[in-house]
């Protein structure tokens, strides 16, 4: 064991002397980065060559369709390209709402039919006076024009 552990740090003081690591990094680098856009050309080449010979594929089944067409009379389908149905957007990508925006609809909710139907004309036509704790009931009849003076306080 003991010669083991003294051939490992011997060696690794002459590796470091000799430059163990071969010191062709830079070489290396350059050989894989030029491996790698080849590589990308050559997928791309690929890609460029399915894409035609599918475009191909396409054009001869097209024009097969047409002999058939035109040998029975058949009139080709117009094809109506119709609007994809949106999509409802992710639930987890969607724009926050600001805290006014919270506020508003979290008020928006308090207020039901009844509380906007009633109450909130209602507080609308309760004015407070200049004693403290009295308020004034001030109703408008919906077939009336001018507005009816507030009854003074006794």
């Amino acid at each position: 064991m003991a010669a083991f552990i003294a051939k490992q740090m011997v060696g690794n003081q002459l590796s470091a002397v000799k430059g163990g690591d071969g010191g062709d990094d830079g070489d290396d680098k350059e050989k894989a980065e030029e491996e790698e856009r080849e590589r990308q050309e050559a997928i791309k080449e690929a890609e460029d060559r399915r894409k035609e010979k599918h475009r191909k594929m396409e054009e001869e089944r097209e024009k097969m369709r047409q002999d058939i067409r035109d040998k029975y009379n058949i009139k080709k389908k117009e094809e109506i390209v119709e609007a994809a149905p949106q999509e409802e957007p992710n639930p987890l990508m969607r724009k926050k709402k600001t805290p006014e925006e919270l506020a508003a609809e979290a008020e928006q909710e308090e207020l039901d039919d009844f509380t906007s139907k009633f109450l909130l004309p209602l507080s609308n036509a309760v004015e407070p006076s200049p004693a403290r704790g009295i308020y004034i009931l001030q109703f408008q009849p919906t077939n009336c024009s001018a507005p009816i003076a507030p009854a003074p306080i006794l």
